[in-house]
């Protein structure tokens, strides 16, 4: 998969993925990639910025970044198909809509960080973190076994969907563990 910087005719800019380099100059030859704004066919591809990764363990030996098998679960799937037009999202939204594609522009993002920084000091400031026994730590408490009070702490995915099967109430937060590095 690719992610291209497109433009239209009319100057929207916005991005959307593609299987390879070559189902991109196909679907565009044949006009079935348009503009998320205008619907306009006239689309080309943008000045963009090159991706590099670095470190060994950044890559996998395919080229693709490597993925937990967490997050390849938690990750949307995206194919590229032939039989209509191709929708883009844009980079320019400001709802960011569902799929979004693009990185918030660079008022969102600070935004956003600021946002979630101030749900994670409320949450580290009015809740236990309980680390790994997480799903124990709940299910307890669901039972009365334990006394309720806020808690947080790591879950692995089935833990977390074994949680949510027998009722207990349980969130996924939008931040990890904040942890010390070197």
């Amino acid at each position: 998969m690719i992610n291209y910087s497109l433009k239209c005719a009319q100057g929207h800019s916005f991005d959307s993925w593609f299987q390879s380099a070559s189902a991109f100059d196909k679907l565009s030859a044949a006009g079935m990639v348009v503009c998320a704004f205008c619907g306009s066919t006239e689309v080309e591809k943008a000045i963009m910025a090159p991706r590099v990764r670095t470190g060994r363990k950044a890559v996998s030996g395919i080229g693709e970044p490597e993925r937990n098998s967490s997050e390849a679960q938690a990750a949307p799937s995206a194919a590229a198909s032939t039989d209509g037009p191709v929708p883009a999202v844009s980079a320019d939204r400001p709802e960011g809509g569902p799929g979004a594609l693009s990185a918030p522009q660079s008022g969102q993002a600070g935004e956003m960080e600021k946002a979630l920084g101030e749900l994670r000091r409320k949450v580290e400031e009015n809740s236990d973190y309980v680390g790994r026994d997480f799903a124990t730590e709940a299910r307890a408490m669901h039972l009365g076994d334990a006394p309720e009070r806020a808690i947080y702490g790591e879950a692995k995915p089935e833990e977390a969907k074994a949680l949510i099967d027998d009722g207990v109430p349980v969130l996924p937060l939008p931040f990890g563990r904040g942890r010390k590095t070197n």
